[in-house]
């Protein structure tokens, strides 16, 4: 038997928001009931979840380059040594700023900014 889910939806019918229980301060007509497994409740969390995964992945590509800044720091300040960073470590971020000079190198605007 599957969960009874409660979906609010847009002017076009697709679902915005889904509750166990719709809020008791939101006009219950609002809300359409609807099977936990019905296609269009399983579409509307994989897409959730894929959004989701989105913007952890693009958070994570940010913060890595955020921890490159910081370990580039510490080495300039003295506190460590790169030699100090595990080989995995020095070999991956050796990389990184390879690749990001070969990037900087890369001439892929004009002198008039646009795309060549």
């Amino acid at each position: 038997m599957s969960t009874t889910i409660y979906a609010r939806k847009n002017a076009d019918g697709r679902i915005v928001t889904l509750s166990h229980n719709p809020d008791d301060r939101t006009n219950s007509s609002d809300w359409s009931v609807l099977p936990g497994d019905a296609p269009e409740v399983l579409d509307f969390i994989e897409e959730l979840t894929e959004s989701a995964g989105n913007v952890l992945r693009d958070s994570d590509l940010s913060f890595v380059r955020v921890l490159e800044d910081v370990i580039d720091l510490l080495i300039e300040r003295g506190v460590i040594r790169f030699t100090d960073l595990p080989l995995p470590a020095q070999t991956k971020l050796l990389q990184r700023r390879d690749h990001r000079r070969q990037r900087q190198g890369l001439q892929l605007l004009g002198d008039d900014d646009h795309l060549i």
